[in-house]
């Protein structure tokens, strides 16, 4: 008879237990032990989504969290205490964290221009990885990353969105059916309607003090400049931490392209944009679109984004025989105004919308057979 190990055997049998029997059961050594780094409201919603697979297969434990600001260990400690029952532990810096041989795998959450560094030094303290995107900003950051994850055993997933959904493959199925014909275009545009990634009144901004963090750690490399409470909670809106829209929103858009696609990189691409909607504090363009070419699968592809308003959203694959619409994209706007102080934009610019039935209308057009094209 074959050696079952206790795991796998448990694993296989929780059909006899509830979910929290089998997570009593299961020793910590046979439990997977996850940190994060980065606490922030990226992080939470990670510990949320831990939760949700914890109901079902509970074969992990959030061992440790990690930030640079003092408050945001906390809260994510006692968030953690109260879906897990147990308070993780706290690290301010990554490298005192990742010195655990009982962590088995990280999950990144920092600020965009930290992603690159921090995913290289989690795999060569022999870690896996998932990172939020974009993975990096710059082209030396990368290659940094790009060359640590090759050199590695580790296993590293980044985190672009709807990649992994049913209906996106759905999608993908249809166009290598042919039932499209060739594609020659597609064509998204997601829009928000409010001065996205700012707000003044952000309670974060008024709550940190730069002893409470540490500040040139936080800068990672970047420019030096002095502390900036605005800089270290709104980055996507400054240019030396983020590429704003292209980062935030593109880098899912055209992920999704090359999805559909088969492929990963344009032969060329012209992009252009402005600040053209809010005149706050922000370095990013509010407005942004750009085409890119194919070449091997002789398609073109655009992509833009306002947000001075909300309506029109939607994904457009064209092909020969017919076109596949889905309106609002992934995410349909409202078309809701900004509030004072952004707020109502942050909650009513763009709704959430189901993916279910999202793969909407296939319009597709018989050609006659006999038709001289």
């Amino acid at each position: 008879m074959d050696t079952v190990s206790r795991r796998k055997f448990l694993a296989t049998s929780t059909f006899l237990l509830s979910a929290r029997s089998y997570a009593r059961i299961l020793g910590a050594n046979d439990r997977i032990q996850i940190g994060q780094i980065g606490c922030g409201h990226r992080a939470s919603g990670h510990r949320k989504m831990l939760k949700l697979s914890a109901e079902t297969d509970p074969n992990f434990d959030l061992r440790s969290v990690c930030d640079l600001w003092s408050v945001n260990r906390e809260r994510a400690a006692d968030e953690a205490q109260r879906l897990f029952g147990k308070r993780p532990k706290t690290f301010q810096y990554s490298e005192e964290m990742l010195a655990d041989p009982e962590l088995d795998a990280v999950m990144i959450g920092t600020g965009d221009h930290q992603h690159a560094k921090i995913l290289a030094e989690v795999v060569r303290a022999g870690k896996d990885c998932y990172c939020e995107k974009p993975m990096a900003n710059t082209l030396a950051d990368a290659k940094l990353a790009r060359d640590a994850v090759l050199t590695s055993k580790q296993v590293v997933q980044m985190g672009s969105q709807w990649l992994s959904c049913p209906y996106q493959h759905r999608v993908r199925d249809i166009i290598r059916s042919g039932k499209l014909g060739k594609i020659v275009a597609i064509d998204q545009s997601w829009n928000f309607n409010g001065p996205r990634w700012h707000i003044p009144k952000d309670e974060n901004v008024a709550a940190i003090r730069e002893k409470d963090t540490d500040w040139k750690r936080w800068l990672l490399g970047r420019p030096d400049r002095p502390f900036d409470p605005y800089v270290y909670f709104e980055f996507r809106i400054f240019k030396d931490f983020s590429g704003g829209i292209t980062d935030q929103w593109y880098s899912h858009a055209s992920g999704l392209a090359h999805f559909y696609l088969d492929t990963f990189i344009p032969d060329d691409t012209v992009s252009n944009g402005g600040i053209f909607a809010w005149h706050d504090v922000r370095e990013n363009p509010d407005t942004f679109q750009c085409v890119s070419t194919f070449a091997k699968s002789e398609a073109l592809y655009t992509y833009s984004t306002t947000f001075g308003n909300a309506y029109g959203d939607h994904t457009i694959i064209r092909g020969t025989r017919g076109t596949l619409y889905s309106p609002g994209g992934v995410q349909a706007g409202t078309g809701a105004a900004a509030g004072p102080d952004g707020r109502a934009a942050h909650q009513t610019g763009r709704r959430p919308q189901s993916p279910h039935g999202q793969l909407a209308r296939v319009h597709a057009r018989q050609e006659n057979a006999q038709r001289k094209h």
